[in-house]
């Protein structure tokens, strides 16, 4: 009996040129003539090949083959070049485990050694491609798996998956819920509301604008009417970003579906409206401001977003330098006197009066805050809300919380005269005040309590510090580009020249969109800031003669920072550019 052994090696002999064929054969004729007379070793049953540990054998090998060919195209799709080892990391970790699952001989070990070569790199891989990417881009989250699973029911004609996320069965559209509210001061949840919504044909259009709207980080929707459309604009960092718009029908039933949510009058279009209403995106729960007016097109509406479940910031994460964040934390934990932030709307005033909250011992001291409306919950604080209807004003309420012995207060806005005398006469009387103004800068923002109607006495003594603001977006890290910087514009910002090599900017001619930022160049905002003091000298000037030019001469002379400056510094790290400098500060 001829052993294939030995015909393998005959040919092998001769093919890889050792030998030709004739002397191959003449040097194996004795081996085959011992292997022929030699018994053969006894064989058992045959079918040695065990399908129960085979077969996952191959299930990994085709997913192997699959997984490899997807990251391979999913990496040039989103063009970032952090995938580009992706392929090959994948591939011979699966070249790997295949090796090992054959060469091992104890079965459960070698297994074992193939999933860990595979799962591992294609795990990883899905875990970074995912924190780039838009949510509904991800793979392998509960919304895409439901996805998929309801695609392949779709395809055998059964009726779609339950989908957790949705709340019901056979709900189409993206993973968003609403959550009605009802009408009055307490704003209950109205299920109703959301049956009566539901019954409009442009329900699904209202869910696809605010799930989109919500993928693309925007804060505020605006919906506006023109003659034959109604256009649809995003706020993203601070800057309106046209969307898809509506044909007219549609476009009037969109807005009609969130007056319905937000417990309004659907046949009122011309007197101003407002509402509010909630909704949950995965493990997000947020709320709805929303706000209608009459045009001569027609009926506009806006709505603010409000993350609940983003949390408070610390100061550290608001941009601010370390030394300021010290000067802070030290300002905001004194037992008394007045806190002031100032910056024109949408600045993150109140966002830094939260995290100055933050900083103080919410446990053993009573702090109470009186908002319009309450962006943020904090644990430990008494929150109200101003209801302007029912006669519930900032300087009402301020009256009734000093009735009920707090230590630190925080009121959202310093509006008219009433207001800000109470909180200087609260300051003056061993309280911590926290509140905003609507100024320029920190210096006008003590002339703005003095415009207000304020003694200039009172404003000396009860003023701690003022902290002006501004808000730059940041520079996308995937697409930004680096440039020298220009000789003469280094000289007129008294930067030293030999110091900075480069700036860097959003990128002028982008050959495609950057699937992080979405082809704007910016990712983000942090802030600037400016922290006036309000030292001896400078309360002396303010009892005297409060002049705006000798009080800024004073803040120079006690090292305050200009906006300007400390923008810089955001320039200089690379973090934004000197074109958003400019924009935000003139």
């Amino acid at each position: 009996m001829i052993r294939p052994s030995l015909v393998l090696a005959t040919f092998l002999l001769g093919t890889l040129g050792v030998a030709s064929g004739a002397d191959a054969a003449d040097l194996l004729n004795p081996l085959l003539a011992q292997a022929e007379s030699a018994p053969l070793p006894p064989r058992g049953p045959g079918f040695y090949l065990n399908l129960f540990k085979f077969i996952p054998v191959i299930v990994v090998y085709l997913l192997w083959t699959w997984t490899t060919d997807w990251v391979e195209h999913d990496g040039r799709e989103l063009n970032n070049p952090k995938f580009e080892t992706w392929n090959s990391v994948i591939f011979f970790s699966g070249v790997l485990g295949l090796a090992m699952v054959f060469s091992i001989p104890i079965y459960p070990v070698g297994l074992g050694l193939l999933l860990l070569a595979y799962f591992v790199p294609i795990l990883t891989y899905v875990f970074i491609r995912n924190q780039t990417v838009a949510d509904d881009q991800k793979v392998l989250t509960p919304y895409h798996l439901g996805e998929v699973a309801n695609d392949v029911l779709a395809r055998l004609g059964t009726r779609p998956w339950f989908n957790k996320n949705m709340g019901s069965i056979d709900r189409a559209g993206p993973p968003i819920v609403f959550v009605g509210k009802s009408s009055g001061s307490a704003a209950k949840e109205d299920p109703a509301r959301i049956r009566q919504a539901e019954e409009s044909r442009s329900f699904m259009a209202a869910k696809e604008l605010v799930y989109d709207a919500t993928l693309r980080r925007a804060t505020d929707i605006h919906l506006e009417p023109t003659a034959d459309q109604l256009s649809v604009r995003y706020r993203i960092d601070g800057i309106l970003h046209a969307a898809e718009p509506f044909d007219r029908a549609t476009g009037d039933a969109v807005i009609n579906v969130f007056k319905v949510l937000s417990a309004m009058d659907i046949s009122e279009k011309r007197k101003p409206q407002d509402g509010s209403f909630g909704a949950k995106l995965q493990a997000r729960d947020l709320d709805f401001r929303v706000a209608t007016s009459g045009s001569k097109a027609g009926e506009k509406l806006v709505m603010r977003i409000l993350d609940n479940s983003s949390g408070v910031s610390k100061l550290e994460d608001l941009g601010m330098r370390p030394k300021l964040v010290e000067q802070v934390k030290s300002l905001v934990t004194q037992p008394h006197g007045m806190f002031l932030s100032c910056g024109p709307t949408g600045s993150g005033k109140s966002t830094t009066l939260y995290a100055a909250l933050r900083e103080i011992d919410r446990f053993q001291r009573n702090i109470i805050t009186v908002e319009d409306p309450i962006e943020y919950h904090i644990d430990n604080v008494t929150q109200m809300e101003v209801n302007t209807k029912a006669g519930q004003t900032f300087a009402t309420s301020l009256r009734s919380i000093l009735r009920q012995d707090p230590d630190v207060i925080m009121i959202g806005e310093i509006r008219d005269q009433e207001t800000a005398n109470i909180a200087c006469q609260a300051a003056n009387t061993g309280h911590m005040v926290f509140s905003t103004v609507h100024s320029n800068d920190a210096v006008t923002a003590l002339f703005r309590l003095l415009d207000l109607g304020v003694e200039p006495f009172m404003i000396a003594s009860a003023l701690s510090a003022v902290l002006g603001q501004r808000l730059v977006r940041l520079l996308c890290d995937a697409c930004k580009e680096p440039y020298k910087p220009k000789p003469e514009f280094l000289k007129k910002a008294n930067l030293p020249a030999d110091k900075v090599d480069v700036f860097y900017r959003r990128p002028e001619n982008p050959e495609q969109v950057c699937p992080q930022c979405g082809g704007t160049g910016y990712y983000g905002r942090a802030g600037i800031f400016e922290l006036l003091v309000l030292t001896e000298p400078i309360r002396e000037l303010l009892r005297e003669n409060p002049s705006l030019t000798k009080i800024k001469a004073e803040a120079r002379r006690g090292g305050m920072i200009y906006l300007q400056e400390d923008g810089l510094r955001q320039v200089i790290q690379g973090r934004t550019s000197i074109e958003e400098l400019l924009r935000v500060v003139k």
